[in-house]
């Protein structure tokens, strides 16, 4: 005997495709939001690790910022603490070099001159006095050329005037303080040992 079936099994198939269908469906939409989730939450923290990260290199940079601005003000002490040291060097040197020019000028001053005024800018020192004649202010000179101590005189002005009733000549002259080779080699041995 035939058995024929008269369900509508065509229907049911349908409907088992569509529930199966459904099923698969919903099963990939909750994958989907648990990937998307999953991709999300890492991305944030991420973000957050990164964001972590930035505000550590921001602090560090500020404070090596201010590491920057205290080396900065210790390199502008020490060129300051240079400077202080060198003025102090130089005048340490420079100073007998006032005895020496009072101990030249007392012996080098041939009889007849006398002077007024001892002025002296850096290198240069200004004499002005007066002298009996005009040939007293030449010996001058020519002792001061000879002089280890000065050099290069020359004569700014020289005229005729009075004093006490007595005609004398008024004199201004330059002359350029130079430092004898022994005193040279004594400053440069003590700059040597400052070095060291």
């Amino acid at each position: 005997m035939i058995r024929l079936n008269l369900l509508p099994h065509r229907e049911l198939k349908r409907k088992a495709r569509q529930q199966q269908f459904a099923v698969l469906a919903g099963i990939t939409f909750f994958l989907g939001l648990l990937t998307v989730g999953m991709v999300h939450i890492m991305i944030t923290g991420q973000i957050e690790y990164q964001e972590s990260r930035n505000d550590y290199m921001k602090n560090q940079i500020a404070i090596l910022d201010k590491q920057i601005d205290e080396i900065k003000q210790i390199r502008a002490q020490t060129q300051a603490l240079l400077a202080r040291k060198k003025v102090v060097e130089t005048l340490q040197d420079n100073r007998s070099d006032v005895v020496h020019l009072l101990d030249q000028l007392v012996r080098l001053l041939p009889d007849g001159v006398y002077l007024r005024s001892i002025k002296q800018t850096n290198q240069t020192i200004n004499l002005t006095g007066y002298a009996q004649s005009n040939a007293r202010v030449s010996t001058l000179m020519r002792k001061l050329e000879s002089s280890p101590w000065l050099g290069l005189p020359s004569l700014v002005e020289i005229k005729a005037s009075t004093v006490n009733n007595a005609r004398l000549n008024a004199f201004s002259l330059n002359v350029t303080l130079v430092r004898s080779p022994q005193s040279a080699a004594d400053g440069n041995s003590t700059q040597d040992i400052a070095k060291l």
